[in-house]
């Protein structure tokens, strides 16, 4: 009888929570046609799905060049560790680059899907047991830019996220945010 009780509160809880992320997606892409998701990561079928932006008074290619130095990320933000981009070799992003890293305690392989200077920068990471992919958007603005950051997971670990972590990536994409409108006003 336990087990049947705990099963349909977690189907109860589930079912909130897909729910109140097809809600949440809904209400918080204010530029969903600006960003180029691919079909497999479109937020609606998303199994997780987070938004953050925060406006920056610094250039797009200030916030741009920030976002590239992703050996730096770990000097700076608390969510990325062992970063190491493969391809190219000087630790800067490009439109061909695979990197190293861990983040949310665990390792991953990422891989740039889109590359559009000072406006778009997005990549894939997959395991077996999560795919995610996150993109970039900076659209300027009369005092500098607003940054967005939008991620999308599918797999078995994003039900877990969600069911007992579901605002973690979302406070930390918001820290790595924060850093970065940090480090570019200073500039």
């Amino acid at each position: 009888m336990k087990k049947v009780l705990l099963l349909t509160a977690l189907l109860v809880v589930t079912i909130q929570s897909c729910t109140s992320t097809k809600k949440k997606i809904a209400e918080s892409q204010p530029y969903p046609s600006q960003i180029n998701w691919p079909e497999a990561y479109t937020p609606e079928e998303a199994g997780f799905f987070v938004h953050n932006e925060i406006e920056i008074k610094a250039t797009p290619e200030t916030v741009w060049n920030i976002l590239l130095a992703a050996e730096t990320w770990p000097e700076w933000y608390e969510g990325a560790s062992n970063v190491k981009v493969a391809s190219p070799d000087n630790g800067i992003l490009d439109a061909d680059s695979t990197f190293e890293w861990k983040t949310m305690g665990l390792d991953f392989e990422s891989t740039i899907q889109e590359f559009e200077p000072y406006s778009r920068l997005s990549w894939v990471s997959i395991k077996k047991s999560i795919k995610g992919y996150h993109a970039w958007l900076i659209i300027p603005t009369q005092d500098g830019c607003k940054l967005i950051t939008e991620e999308s997971q599918h797999g078995f670990l994003t039900f877990l996220e969600k069911t007992f972590q579901p605002r973690k990536l979302e406070k930390l994409h918001q820290i790595w945010l924060e850093k970065i409108r940090e480090k570019a006003e200073a500039i």
